[in-house]
């Protein structure tokens, strides 16, 4: 599913990432952790194709990405990459429905088989009653399973989180851990998530830590 090899990224002076050789196969559940300031989301974000690496390469579902120009990347990250983030990032005037829709729109689908297919996961992820509630109608728990939802529109081979229970209190944060796990076993979608949350860490097959910018051995 993903192959990163010796990837490296520097900010100025600040060398954050140094040579990193990641493989993450279909169906696996990855956690990402680590100290503040070790790495973790800027690999992230590259294995996520928001960033570029400054050296190395990246494969996300076959496809090399450093390959792509910017529209091709824009485009493959759409129709293949879904994000879920510490703050669900909901656009405020819109609906549950209509958050939910606006990857779909973008890549140009049907408006009656987008909001039909919303619908179904909304349902899915226990929303089928918040469809025409806005962001600030929502609990907390509640808005994060709608960006979840909103992630999953496009079908994407893989779901990348970062911190998806840093804004949530205990309870929506389990319930956001056992949502991961049964979208992996209904769907069989990839997810690598940066956390600090021990209990989420633990629940998946494989637990990568980075070190100082390298993989923890």
């Amino acid at each position: 599913m993903i192959t990163a090899r010796a990837i490296k990224k520097s900010y100025g002076d600040i060398h954050v990432l140094k040579g990193i050789d990641i493989d993450i196969s279909k169906g696996e559940i990855i956690s990402i952790i680590g100290k503040s300031g070790a790495g973790k989301s800027t690999l992230l974000h590259i294995l996520g194709t928001l960033d570029k690496p400054d050296e190395g390469t990246l494969s996300v579902t076959g496809q090399e990405i450093t390959s792509l120009n910017e529209k091709a990347l824009a485009r493959f990250r759409n129709e293949n990459i879904g994000f879920v983030f510490q703050f669900h990032h909901l656009l405020q005037e819109f609906t549950s429905l209509e958050n939910v829709c606006i990857p779909a729109f973008i890549a140009g689908r049907k408006k009656t088989q987008t909001e039909s297919k919303a619908k179904e996961i909304l349902d899915y992820l226990g929303l089928g009653e918040r469809l025409n509630h806005k962001p600030n109608q929502l609990s907390g728990g509640e808005a994060q399973r709608v960006a979840v939802a909103r992630a999953l529109i496009n079908n994407p081979a893989v779901v990348f989180a970062d911190e998806p229970t840093g804004n949530l209190d205990k309870a929506s944060s389990e319930s956001l851990h056992q949502l991961i796990l049964g979208l992996r076993k209904d769907f069989a979608l990839t997810f690598v998530i940066v956390t600090h949350n021990a209990d989420l860490a633990q629940l998946s097959d494989r637990i990568i830590t980075l070190e100082d910018g390298q993989i923890k051995l």
